[in-house]
């Protein structure tokens, strides 16, 4: 049997962070994954150069069913604090559109970076291990059956992450424990991920394989601008990405393709000076061909404007500037980024991210209902709470 101060379950970021700073507290803490290899998930996040955090964080960033909740970790551990760290570390790093932050070089830095501060304050990182049990002794600790060991300890921090990327080893573990011990559970989904297509769309629009096109995605919820990319599965891009967080079921979504043209007013003023090129011809200067082909019908297509009704024009604006596409679905888990809902957030400390009810059980990051807007605001969640609670475990 182990006597240890501080059990971390999850060696992911927001695990590491709290390791850290709980062992900054003189705290005797180990960390225990299921995983051959602490931080996964940070390595091949942002394409192996991990999107760590963004120089703009707010509330408004974040989809909880308790929207305040967010507020206080994020003041009190920073995207500046961490870029202070980064900066110790002198980690290369640059700005992308929107205020995301990347790493010059790779990933590893940033796990690196997290894993030689867990060295500093004696972490102790199990790896290949499972958690069999969890239950509170009579004496108010915790008990911990394991692969290698049974552990007892003051404080339990449940860092496991959501359901997202399941070859990862994504698990639903965080969400058991939190109901073993009665603490609720809201219910969960892919987020941050693209959509599938109905059959007939699906085959309508696999032509367009490949193409990116900057848009104006919406819903009722929400609205972004960025990328739309057609896949040979769907919709993909940061624009679909970001919308499907807010996307329920059977809802249609609006995309308008050219959001910085007023394109009833550009075919106006081409038609009233006597432009004599087919509308095709005309549209291929702002869309894609392919594009262009498929949104509207061929024998306008090979019209002049001249010969277009004003109906007819008002019709070819619609297309182009509120598309309407009824998803059938999202890609799931498989290739999410992130889960939607979670631990509810009205059972845990904003402060501290201990449990009300049940005294030194701490959950941090994913596991929580807290979700991100891609861009790096769920690294800066991860960081922010596994901050918090380390200063309290």
């Amino acid at each position: 049997m182990k006597k240890i101060d501080v059990v971390i379950i999850g060696a992911g970021a927001s695990g590491l962070m709290c390791a850290i700073e709980a062992g900054k507290r003189g705290r005797r803490v180990m960390v225990i994954d299921h995983a051959n290899k602490a931080g996964k998930k940070i390595l091949m996040s942002g394409g192996g150069r991990c999107n760590f955090t963004n120089y703009s964080v707010d509330a408004d960033n974040f989809i909880s069913q308790n929207p305040h909740f967010c507020k206080s970790a994020l003041s009190r551990f920073s995207q500046w604090d961490f870029l202070a760290m980064i900066e110790q570390y002198q980690i290369p790093f640059h700005e992308r559109s929107h205020g995301q932050l990347f790493c010059d070089d790779s990933a590893k830095d940033i796990l690196d970076m997290l894993l030689a501060e867990c060295k500093k304050v004696n972490v102790d990182i199990q790896l290949n291990c499972k958690v069999h049990s969890i239950k509170k002794t009579p004496d108010q600790e915790f008990q911990l059956k394991t692969d290698k060991d049974i552990i007892h300890c003051q404080s339990v921090v449940v860092a496991t992450g959501g359901l997202s990327i399941p070859k990862m080893g994504a698990t639903a573990f965080g969400y058991q424990i939190a109901e073993q011990f009665d603490i609720n559970v809201l219910p969960v989904c892919a987020a941050l991920v693209p959509f599938t297509l109905q059959p007939d769309d699906k085959e309508k629009y696999s032509a367009l394989s490949g193409i990116a096109v900057p848009c104006v995605v919406s819903n009722q919820q929400q609205s972004f601008k960025e990328n739309v990319l057609f896949t040979h599965r769907g919709l993909s891009g940061p624009a679909i990405l970001q919308i499907s967080s807010y996307w329920k079921a059977g809802e249609v979504v609006n995309v308008n393709f050219l959001p910085e043209l007023d394109v009833n007013q550009m075919l106006l003023e081409k038609r009233n000076n006597k432009v004599k090129m087919q509308l095709k011809t005309i549209l291929a200067e702002y869309l894609p061909k392919r594009l262009v082909e498929v949104l509207i019908e061929q024998k306008l297509l090979v019209s002049s404007l001249q010969d277009l009704s004003n109906k007819q024009l008002n019709e070819l604006v619609q297309n182009i500037e509120n598309w309407q596409i009824k998803p059938s679905g999202t890609e799931g888990y498989r290739t999410a980024e992130v889960t939607l809902g979670g631990v509810d957030c009205s059972a845990v400390s904003s402060k501290t991210m201990k449990s009300q009810a049940v005294s030194g059980l701490f959950f941090v990051g994913e596991v929580l209902d807290v979700t991100g807007w891609l861009g790096g605001y769920n690294f800066q969640w991860a960081w922010a709470s596994g901050w918090c609670a380390g200063q309290y475990a």
